[in-house]
């Protein structure tokens, strides 16, 4: 990472428009057993340099897996001859809005580094983890993991931008199935997705009280199998906050990257409804829906010091009252549309190019205390943990299934339901909320695969949650 500035010189000295380079250097460990067995140790480490280019008024990019200052300094000037070669078939010049320029240093701050616990000691947690889970006749599989991920960054611009970071990640999870004839049921913890991550250190681990909940979720995944279907209709429903983060992911956070609403980045997953003319027009929500973007939040696993153009994190309101109100936005968004960036873009490694991407899109809380809310809701399905969802390109007409849900019956959960599932439009799904709990119940939740882009990047955001209640929303059962 030392070299970049030598990058940055040469791109100087040949004329370009603007530049930035950056320098990623990853490690990753992920451990994994299935039905009790140690099935992989998958270490890796992956660095490099990428390098932007505006030149002519068009952008270049090129990227290499060196460290050498003539490797990073060749990679420059390719960067600069594509954006040159881009400029033939330009529709008009790139332009990026001003932004504060930082010489700054970021870390995550830890207790306890991941990558310091002895493998030993997390094959033997994870293994207890089975034992549980496979004690009952009628479980078929399990899978437990836990990982992290160290970052290190450095970011450097002909404006004289010089950060560096240095971020860790670390999650764990499990899922277990059973079956018994033609029936399969599958219950996982703390989350679907491989878990629960989170912008913190090997404390994430053991705050999530995996072996304490073990049995249950073994004994959850049995019960399913002869659990009613989810009745079919309008109801009331609560959704717990590991399903209700999908939900925000899906129908707020990716139609609100303006690469997208503006059609420049619409591969994967489509375009947004929520263009520019509803800003301060659309009643997203009812009045208690406070949506808003924050990569500071504290264990966020879209919390960082800078996005991956030099833009400080910072907290940006998407849904004010019910009424949306902002976008994620880059720098050149902010150039063409008036949405001030907002440390939105990011890449997956050295080897891509920055994208709008979400980073901690949370659903602010409420008040109320959860057991007076299900003791207020006689009638209504409580539903928690995605198995399934579906969405259409503009991020209207959707439908999510969940692993279990219970009906409410005398102010308290009664019998459980099995395969539920709900669907709605946007705007009139977040109008029917009514109630969402208070702080207590809030949780931000890591979701470390989120997709977008062609080819593909992945992303690792999140979303706080807590439950929350909607009124007179279409259910179902998924079979």
């Amino acid at each position: 990472m030392e070299f970049l500035p030598a990058a940055i010189d040469r791109l100087k000295q040949l004329g370009c428009d603007y530049a930035d380079a950056r320098w990623v250097d990853t490690k990753r460990e992920v451990v994994v057993l299935r039905n009790g067995k140690l099935e992989s140790v998958q270490r890796s480490v992956d660095a490099g340099a990428g390098v932007r280019v505006i030149a002519d008024g068009a952008w270049g990019f090129a990227g290499v897996a060196s460290g050498e200052e003539a490797d990073i300094i060749a990679a420059a000037e390719t960067a600069f001859e594509i954006a040159k070669a881009s400029a033939t078939t330009k529709r008009e010049d790139v332009k990026l809005g001003d932004i504060e320029i930082y010489q700054d240093t970021y870390e995550t701050p830890i207790e306890k580094d991941p990558f310091t616990v002895p493998l030993k000691d997390k094959i033997q947690l994870l293994t207890k983890i089975s034992d549980i889970l496979h004690g009952h006749e009628k479980i078929i599989s399990s899978e437990s993991s836990c990982g992290a991920i160290h970052i290190d960054k450095r970011f450097v611009s002909t404006e004289g931008a010089d950060i560096r970071q240095h971020l860790v990640e670390t999650g764990a999870g499990y899922e277990v199935t059973a079956s018994e004839g033609d029936e399969v049921q599958r219950r996982t913890y703390p989350n679907s997705f491989r878990g629960d991550w989170a912008k913190r250190g090997w404390e994430q681990v053991e705050e999530m009280k995996l072996l304490d909940n073990a049995e249950r979720i073994r004994d959850e995944a049995v019960m399913l199998l002869t659990a009613d279907e989810c009745p079919v209709g309008k109801k009331d429903i609560i959704i717990y906050g590991d399903q209700l983060a999908l939900q925000i992911h899906e129908s707020c956070g990716h139609p609100i990257e303006l690469d997208r609403v503006m059609g420049t980045e619409i591969s994967l997953a489509g375009g947004s409804f929520m263009q520019p003319k509803l800003v301060g027009n659309l009643k997203y929500g009812s009045p208690i829906v406070n949506i808003y973007s924050d990569s500071t939040s504290p264990g966020g696993l879209g919390t960082f010091g800078y996005d991956d153009e030099g833009v400080k994190s910072t907290r940006t309101e998407i849904i004010k009252d019910g009424l949306f109100v902002g976008y994620l936005s880059s720098r050149e968004c902010q150039a063409s549309t008036g949405h001030p960036a907002n440390g939105a873009m990011r890449a997956d490694g050295w080897q891509n190019t920055p994208l709008i991407r979400m980073i901690n899109v949370n659903l602010a809380p409420g008040e109320w205390e959860l057991d007076d809310l299900i003791a207020d809701s006689n009638g209504a399905i409580y539903m928690m943990t995605n198995k399934s969802w579906s969405i259409d390109d503009r991020r209207v007409n959707f439908k999510f299934g969940c692993e279990l849900a219970y009906e409410i019956e005398n102010g308290k959960l009664g019998r459980p339901f099995k395969n539920p599932a709900y669907t709605g439009i946007t705007p009139e799904f977040w109008n029917s909320c009514d109630a969402i709990c208070n702080e207590k119940y809030w949780h931000i939740w890591g979701i470390p695969t989120c997709g977008k882009g062609e080819p593909m990047q992945s992303a690792h955001v999140a979303h706080g949650a807590a439950p929350t209640r909607f009124r007179g929303v279409s259910v179902g059962g998924t079979s």
